[in-house]
């Protein structure tokens, strides 16, 4: 399933003319090069009464991100388990071309892509979230709020949520008695049960160039892109493509190829802001 395309207002013919011919030069509108990222920047713990938060900014898109828990009930086809809930809301003041109201489809979407790249590699240990088998487990909420959008929304909330998750902490269980489950909500005590890290890596197909990190402007003008989840061991675990046009067999290799070197930093980038917390 492809993202809706965002209402981005006409983008002159010139200025898709320029990215264009500073792809051919061997650089891009920006002065990047092809596998480069802008200037990324992690702060923790942003949100002192979430359970977990942290605030990311690749160049001027900025995401925060949220961890809630709470006590719940499990789903009736995973009794054992707790509950990941991952929600994404695009503010208006992030974008001339974001509304009030619900979350539409493109928030949506970044939702459900985050989601699967948590799920499928099992990154938090679900199982370790049960309280009463079968009747109550943790509810974790990952809420993601975009504030400034100038381009590749996803790879900043991805990096916001490990972020979060990983400094995410539950209150004490005091009690339990039946179905009751008493907390102590003053206290931050056990670490959420985080396994595993997963970063995702976009990149962008413009012309028959192949970039990483693309900002707004390249995403106006791109063919198609590729949302590439990868995991702190190298797997890939998630992919999504959006755009109008396709890839060949060899781009989608090359895509491959870049998102799991590009990855690697991440997931370096990652731990080093984890360890100087």
């Amino acid at each position: 399933m492809s993202l809706t395309p965002y209402e981005f207002s006409t983008v002159p013919r010139l200025r898709k003319l320029q990215v264009i011919n500073s792809l051919r030069k061997g650089a891009r509108i920006d002065g990047r090069g092809f596998e480069d990222y802008r200037k990324i920047t992690i702060e923790l713990g942003t949100i002192p009464k979430a359970a977990g938060s942290a605030l990311v900014r690749i160049g001027d898109t900025t995401v925060l991100v949220g961890v809630k828990t709470e006590i719940g009930e499990p789903y009736r086809d995973r009794p054992l388990e707790g509950v990941l809930q991952v929600h994404a809301e695009f503010v208006p003041l992030a974008s001339p071309t974001f509304e009030p109201g619900p979350p539409d489809e493109n928030a949506i979407e970044t939702a459900r892509v985050i989601d699967r790249s948590l799920r499928e590699p099992r990154a938090i240990k679900l199982e370790e979230l049960t309280i009463v088998p079968g009747r109550k487990v943790w509810i974790v909420f990952n809420d993601i709020y975009l504030l400034d959008h100038n381009g590749n929304i996803v790879d900043t909330s991805m990096l916001a949520t490990m972020a979060a998750l990983r400094t995410a902490r539950l209150p004490r269980v005091v009690s339990v008695e039946g179905d009751t489950v008493i907390i102590d909500k003053s206290t931050r005590e056990k670490p959420l049960p985080v396994q595993l890290s997963v970063v995702i890596v976009s990149v962008a197909k413009i012309n028959g160039y192949l970039l990483v990190d693309p900002n707004i402007d390249e995403e106006s003008v791109l063919d198609a892109k590729l949302m590439i989840g990868v995991d702190e061991k190298g797997r890939i675990v998630g992919m999504q493509k959006t755009g109008q046009r396709s890839f060949t067999r060899s781009e989608v290799d090359q895509a491959i190829e870049l998102a799991l070197k590009k990855a690697g930093e991440l997931h370096t980038f990652l731990n080093q802001a984890l360890a100087g917390r």
